[in-house]
């Protein structure tokens, strides 16, 4: 089947897609390897569960004040162990996880690796068995200890372990403690082990932890609202994903296509180029974009060069073409985070990354989707 070529803008046979000028070198990425392998562990979050990861870790200063260095790749470690990030689970768009989750009845059976009985608490309420005690929802709370540190994290006025928002602040408040430093190892570890006395898990989680740091950027979607926080949330939790000539859909990263005018084919790296990325983090806030930048650039209100980048906002898009006024000619688009910065996937050989949004010297200005 015939496919798209990408961000291919139409401006003469040279227009690079996500690329700087001609003259740049351009390495090839095998997309295999421990750096591959790191890039497909932070892109295993589905973009609505990191954004209440982030919200999470950011709220839980209102309930926990004397609490230090909570980060949500701390939150992501214990789900990724306890659920698999609500793996194979359906998460609406105000946080329900449907089906619910449920451990094994906690009967001593040593189902699950329970061999402790547990009497019931909550008379079925959150784990649906009157008879016995389960651990619920993507954080595997006992309904015991739920009822203890359960928060509402979506301020919808109910308090639900199958709600990721709620489920994620509660996390936070409980690892959180009476006021942990959790920049701290030994204390982070402490935090963790209270979850599950086990060596084991600890190590575990603190894996995970680490992978998710490596990947992660430092931007924050904080104070950002609605759907530019879902867009900048999807678009984030792909950083380090590697670019691929023609890659990436609504649906997420895939294999691209050969090749770029400078001769780097996507065809066997699973990843994004420009145009990938946006149309998937749009397409988690519900916004259908079109495949090419130069397309992307007529969707919404159109932002002018000329009103520079001080007119953008946090999710907007930013474009960059030969001739910034000709949207013909644009060829790289990217999505503002703020402060100047930008998520993106530049040119082939580098990954998705933050970059100023001065990496590209044709700033053709921006579009607002929504």
């Amino acid at each position: 089947m015939k496919r798209k070529m990408g961000c291919l803008g139409v401006l003469f046979f040279a227009l690079v897609c996500c690329a700087g000028p001609l003259t740049i070198s351009m390495s090839a990425s095998s997309g295999s390897g421990p750096a591959a392998a790191n890039a497909a562990a932070a892109a295993d979050i589905p973009a609505r569960v990191l954004t209440a990861y982030i919200a999470a870790a950011e709220g839980v200063r209102s309930h926990r004040p004397r609490c230090r260095g909570m980060q949500w790749q701390v939150l992501a470690g214990i789900a990724k162990v306890e659920s698999g990030h609500a793996a194979g689970h359906t998460v609406s768009s105000d946080g329900d996880i449907r089906p619910r989750i449920l451990g094994p009845r906690l009967d001593g059976s040593g189902a699950g690796g329970n061999t402790t009985p547990m009497p019931d608490t909550d008379h079925g309420r959150w784990d649906g068995d009157p008879g016995g005690e389960r651990a619920v929802g993507p954080f595997q709370f006992l309904p015991s200890t739920f009822r203890t540190v359960g928060r509402d994290g979506n301020d919808d006025g109910a308090t639900d372990p199958h709600n990721i928002d709620d489920a994620a602040l509660s996390a936070a408040v409980y690892l959180c403690g009476r006021g942990r430093d959790l920049t701290q190892r030994q204390q982070l570890e402490t935090a963790i082990r209270s979850y599950n006395h086990s060596a084991a898990y600890v190590a575990d989680v603190m894996e995970w932890i680490a992978r998710y740091k490596t990947t992660s950027s430092t931007a924050s979607v904080k104070g950002v609202t609605g759907k530019a926080r879902t867009v900048l949330a999807a678009a984030l939790s792909q950083r380090g994903m590697p670019y691929s000539w023609g890659g990436g859909s609504a649906n997420g990263p895939s294999y691209g296509i050969c090749c770029s005018p400078g001769g780097s084919s996507g065809e066997h790296i699973r990843g994004f180029d420009c145009s990938g990325l946006t149309s998937y983090a749009y397409a988690q806030a519900g916004i259908t974009l079109p495949r090419t930048a130069a397309a992307q650039a007529g969707v919404g209100r159109r932002i002018p060069a000329s009103a520079g980048v001080k007119a953008l906002q946090p999710g907007d898009l930013v474009f960059y073409g030969y001739v910034p006024t000709a949207d013909g000619t644009i060829h790289h688009v990217g999505i503002y985070l703020g402060n100047g910065k930008m998520i993106n996937a530049l040119r082939p050989g580098t990954k998705v990354r933050v970059d100023p949004v001065s990496v590209m010297s044709d700033y053709a200005g921006g579009a607002r989707p929504w």
